[in-house]
């Protein structure tokens, strides 16, 4: 059975043709996220640490709709526009997992309305949720 997970968000933001996050047999898939403000549905682009920190941060309140941490994601997907700025994405994102890291891979990709960097992930949540 598949459950649809939404953060605390804009409640007239429509994600369109997906769902931000599906938890089934307690993995949850989190669709690749931005540096957007849950509030208001508008994308705050700025420097690349901002925007890592913003879509972390989008991705950390997903996670913790669905009963988990950032320490329950074991995979993650991130997507650069520019990867020259590689290192300094790296530092923040090293920044929200402190003990075991999530598999990753980091990739340059066209990015849509100027952003610099769009992350998705997939986390065990624990069954206690």
């Amino acid at each position: 059975m598949k459950k649809i997970i939404h953060p605390k968000r804009d409640q007239g933001f429509d994600t369109g043709a997906y769902s931000d996050a599906i938890l089934v047999d307690g993995f949850l898939f989190v669709s690749g996220q931005a540096s957007v403000d849950f509030e208001t549905s508008q994308f705050k682009l700025g420097t690349i640490e901002e925007e890592t920190n913003q879509t972390l941060n989008n991705i950390k309140a997903i996670v913790e709709a669905a009963g988990g941490s950032m320490e329950h994601i074991v995979k993650c997907t991130v997507h650069l526009a520019d990867i020259s700025e590689f290192d300094r994405y790296n530092k923040v994102y090293a920044g929200y997992f402190k003990d075991t890291k999530p598999a990753r891979i980091t990739v340059q990709s066209v990015l849509a309305e100027g952003l610099k960097v769009e992350i998705d992930c997939i986390a065990k949540i624990p069954a206690s949720s």
